[in-house]
């Protein structure tokens, strides 16, 4: 049996080393982040060039099923794959890690509606973790604004004050917590990913007393099977086999 895993996060790695070698496995990478940490395995980067591309790509490769590990954010590729498997009758798992409860937090639906309430509520130091693209609906801000991404944003999207710093997780509490107080942050806005990479942000957040605003996931394509653990997916690998 060959399976595609979409990854690109920690729970693809750790499904792959979980299946690796036992199952013919192929972990497809968007390529969107230079020096990836890889998984075990055979690995393909770069996109498939849409759900057409994926079509025949499955086709072509004699794909037996297909593993959807990707970032929960990744709506586009979650929803071509939902779609391509559907039509080809290709065995499909959408692998979504829990999301964080988000308690007290501003739960918005886009980075629009985001910036919306960072102007609203006059939030005049944030900090600005909802990745490259997300710094777009803030360029015209009149915030100041920490910003951590894992590759840099486009200069044109960037807000006209702020300060870029280029890291990826995990992140520790303590750390998180340093840097909130050294820059005086007065609001985090983030994505609900979910994991424990990144979440001792939203620890320190809430230890200093800071408002969090939080962009809700995109739904899941109707109809998917989905589990939120590396043991449950890759059981469910095995009994295809």
């Amino acid at each position: 049996m060959r399976v595609l895993l979409l990854g690109g996060t920690a729970e693809g790695r750790a499904l792959a080393k979980a299946l690796y070698p036992r199952i013919d496995i192929v972990s497809s990478l968007a390529g969107r982040v230079p020096d990836p940490a890889l998984p075990v395995g055979p690995v393909r980067i770069g996109g498939f060039g849409g759900a057409e591309g994926l079509r025949r790509w499955l086709l072509d490769e004699r794909i037996d099923a297909v593993v959807d590990a990707t970032h929960p954010f990744a709506a586009a590729m979650t929803a071509h794959a939902a779609q391509v498997c559907g039509e080809l009758r290709i065995p499909h798992l959408v692998l979504a890690r829990p999301a964080w409860d988000p308690g007290s937090a501003i739960v918005v639906e886009s980075d629009t509606e985001a910036a919306e309430v960072v102007a609203k509520q006059s939030f005049s130091r944030v900090f600005l973790t909802t990745g490259r693209s997300g710094t777009k609906a803030f360029a015209h801000s009149d915030a100041w604004f920490l910003i951590r991404a894992v590759t840099q944003p486009d200069p044109a999207l960037l807000p006209h004050r702020h300060q870029l710093v280029l890291s990826r997780g995990p992140y520790r509490y303590d750390g998180e917590f340093a840097l909130l107080r050294e820059h005086r942050i007065h609001a985090l806005v983030t994505k609900n990913s979910g994991g424990e990479m990144t979440r001792a942000k939203l620890d320190a957040a809430a230890a200093l007393s800071i408002p969090v605003v939080m962009v809700a996931r995109p739904p899941l394509p109707a109809g998917v099977t989905a589990v939120d653990g590396v043991e449950q997916a890759a059981e469910w690998v095995m009994r295809l086999d």
